[in-house]
């Protein structure tokens, strides 16, 4: 029964969101509370002593920041809010959700949570970075602009795993009864899909009907990035022996952070890419999932 709830939760959530769009816009503020426990509950279940940086993390990161740079510097040269949806889709972290679904299909869960929170932090970094030359920042000063981005990505990616570490550290009770209802981050994703969902329905329905075709090339460009990702990143894990690990790390993204980072940083149009995304990396998740099931029966 859960399990069903999990499949139909996905087109649901983003039904409801876009009906009702004109209330789900209007709560577009909650969406970095929602970001941060999303990020908090998994991280309580965290162990440090499995957190280990490897040279197979290395190779990943520097895809995500290289990759994402290059296929901009290209794209920008057709269109601006393409290249800028694409580059959200490959520079946005690791889902937490990516953990457990690689658990389902053979992954190795601390190699895949190691990378979670490292790329994590890096794209608290380099976000502010790269939004400041090509968001809505851009025409500010650098410094003025990076500092206006960071101290709100910042404090959202990195804060999860502090407070995590400082709950496990003084007071273990809670952080053990917390984990016990870590599953509650599934639920607040869901939620912030109908916000994020709902707000790009009413951004979309307030233009012109010519940027209906920008939103499926869009679509379709998130479609292609989605399955290369997930790809390559089995090529690269295939290396080290963890094609499964590899292909999830890079594949499943944190489509919610995203999205808002899309919404807040860049051209909103651009959010359709990682909107996109959600729909396609969850076909590709459930695709991976029914040839695992088929093999094992």
């Amino acid at each position: 029964m859960k399990q069903q709830i999990n499949t139909y939760a996905l087109p649901v959530a983003m039904l409801i969101g876009g009906f009702f769009h004109t209330f789900f816009n209007q709560l577009n503020f909650l969406t970095p509370y929602l970001i941060f426990f999303m990020l908090f509950f998994p991280y309580c279940r965290i162990q440090l002593k499995d957190m280990r940086f490897r040279s197979f993390h290395l190779w990943l990161i520097l895809y995500q920041v290289l990759g994402s740079l290059l296929a901009y510097l290209l794209l920008s040269l057709l269109r601006e809010d393409l290249a800028q949806g694409i580059l959200i889709c490959i520079l946005a972290p690791t889902a937490t959700a990516a953990i457990v679904v690689g658990g389902m299909l053979g992954a190795n869960i601390a190699l895949m949570a190691s990378y979670t929170l490292f790329c994590n932090l890096v794209v608290a970094i380099m976000a502010p970075i790269m939004f400041s030359f090509v968001g809505v920042q851009a025409e500010l000063y650098f410094w003025t602009s990076f500092w206006l981005i960071f101290q709100k990505v910042f404090p959202l990616l990195v804060f999860p795993f502090v407070a995590a570490l400082l709950l496990r550290k003084f007071a273990p009770g809670v952080n053990d009864k917390i984990q016990k209802i870590s599953s509650i981050s599934f639920y607040l994703w869901i939620f912030a899909l109908m916000i994020v969902s709902g707000r790009i329905v009413h951004f979309m329905l307030s233009q012109q009907k010519s940027d209906y075709k920008i939103a499926a090339v869009l679509a379709a460009a998130a479609l292609v990035i989605c399955v290369f990702q997930f790809l390559f990143g089995r090529f690269i894990g295939r290396r080290y022996g963890e094609t499964v690990s590899g292909g999830q790390s890079l594949g499943q993204k944190n489509t919610i952070l995203a999205i808002w980072m899309a919404q807040t940083y860049l051209n909103p149009i651009a959010a359709i890419a990682p909107a996109s995304y959600v729909l396609w990396q969850n076909l590709v998740n459930s695709y991976q999932l029914w040839r695992k099931n088929r093999k094992t029966s």
